[in-house]
């Protein structure tokens, strides 16, 4: 990917074999992570050139949450060219938000990289400070112990965490270079929304959709996405 332009994340022109990289972590939420690759993995019998993959912070087998464990396909050190890097949510970004290696990791990655999360993993963005001035959002859903004293519900966390946030109820948001999804099985829209910033039209994406059997799903949620004017943008 060194040297070459990327239009396709401003201009809406289709980027040539986008890849998407996944963060997968120690307690990470199964469906965070799993939607969107399933959705590229669908979107790969209509374009073969996409691309999704697991990164870790180091090769070796990762246990995420209920004892799901994943082997990567890459560690940070390995610097994999990708297009999109994904931070899920779940119970282990309590710990990925003070992780140094993830957090410098994130940072050389280039400014053509979007820089996206599922659910809780807006929470990493925020205490990095890249959330600063920005829309974004989180799960809006307690469970049983972020609704019961002193719990909170993860949303109203991420303002806590990034006061200089912008929050959003919306299920995506997209900052430009930052798209954040909010909910557990919002990981399924922000899939779709990152072939449509791939370049892929309506009719592409409709297809997946399709054969993937949540078309209907899919339709409900597609305007519940907030796109913040270009212009009034913080540079990141």
């Amino acid at each position: 990917m060194e040297g070459d332009v990327r239009a396709g994340h401003r201009s809406g022109e289709r980027t040539p074999g986008f890849r998407l990289g996944i963060y997968v972590f120690k307690e990470a939420e199964i469906v965070d992570f799993a939607a969107p690759y399933g959705v590229f993995s669908v979107a790969r019998r209509y374009d073969p050139e996409l691309d999704a993959f697991h990164i870790a912070d180091a090769m070796r087998p990762v246990q995420t949450q209920a004892g799901f464990t994943v082997l990567p396909n890459y560690a940070f050190s390995d610097a994999p060219a990708m297009d999109a890097f994904l931070i899920p949510g779940g119970f282990g970004t309590r710990q990925e938000m003070h992780n140094r290696r993830l957090h410098e990791f994130v940072r050389s990655l280039p400014e053509t990289t979007l820089l996206t999360s599922v659910c809780t993993g807006s929470w990493v963005y925020g205490k990095m400070g890249l959330l600063d001035g920005l829309p974004a959002t989180n799960r809006k859903e307690p469970d049983n112990v972020e609704k019961s004293p002193p719990g909170k519900v993860p949303i109203d966390r991420l303002a806590e965490i990034a006061p200089a946030c912008k929050i959003s109820r919306a299920r995506v948001v997209d900052a430009g270079r930052i798209v954040t999804a909010g909910g557990i099985t919002s990981g399924m829209e922000m899939g779709f929304h990152l072939l449509r910033r791939a370049g892929y039209d309506e009719e592409f994406i409709s297809n997946v959709a399709r054969t993937m059997e949540y078309k209907e799903a899919y339709e409900a949620y597609r305007d519940d996405v907030e796109i913040a004017a270009r212009e009034t943008l913080a540079p990141t």
